[in-house]
């Protein structure tokens, strides 16, 4: 049972250490904004995670089994968001215009929900969240050793997510990062939408 578990934990942190749209779309918010709005972010994504989660309990696999098409919008419709994340991003860089901290704090929309929310669906569109949970996540639940601590490994996933991205905030919206942002926040920004584009192309393109 522990093996197990520990094995859940070690899988779920390489996953979520593998760079993609919600490492991105974290770092990216933490040295251009404030930390409680990459915190919001963050946020965002554990709750999709614990949606994935859920899900999963209640037989993602089997329902992607038998509706393969509902797999694939789904595929689609995320690749549209990430493409539409990207593009937003791609056009700060082209109109970003070299201003101080403050002129870029005012400029910027604040609310904590929206940043919520851009975590919240850019996990939910995220093509690894729908291979990891539809496959990799549901072979654990396969396993009769942890059928009484499915709870257990849903509150697992979510903690271990949180203190994750918890800790790329914490490193990224150090000083020297903000700075070295401020000196290159047009092709941070530009890098970021061009990954965040193409992400949303390949998904859709291979759905």
């Amino acid at each position: 049972m522990w093996l197990a578990l520990s094995t859940l934990v070690f899988i779920h942190f390489c996953a979520l250490i593998t760079p993609g749209p919600d490492f991105f779309v974290v770092t990216q918010t933490a040295i251009s904004r404030s930390r409680t709005q990459a915190m919001c972010v963050v946020l965002g994504i554990t709750v999709a995670v614990l949606l994935w989660a859920f899900f999963a309990l209640i037989g993602l696999n089997i329902i992607f089994e038998k509706f393969v098409w509902l797999k694939q919008i789904m595929m689609v419709l995320g690749g549209l968001y990430l493409c539409w994340l990207g593009f937003q991003m791609l056009k700060s860089a082209f109109s970003k215009q070299k201003v101080s901290t403050e002129i870029l704090n005012i400029e910027l929309p604040q609310s904590h929900v929206r940043f919520f929310i851009k975590g919240l669906f850019t996990n939910l569109s995220n093509p690894k969240a729908v291979i990891y949970f539809g496959s990799v996540f549901s072979m654990f639940l396969a396993n009769p050793q942890l059928d009484h601590l499915h709870a257990v490994m849903w509150v697992i996933i979510g903690i271990e997510t949180l203190l994750w991205f918890s800790f790329v905030v914490f490193v990224f919206s150090l000083p020297s990062f903000k700075i070295a942002y401020q000196n290159a926040a047009k092709w941070i920004d530009g890098v970021s939408g061009g990954i965040f584009t193409a992400f949303g192309a390949y998904l859709i393109a291979n759905k």
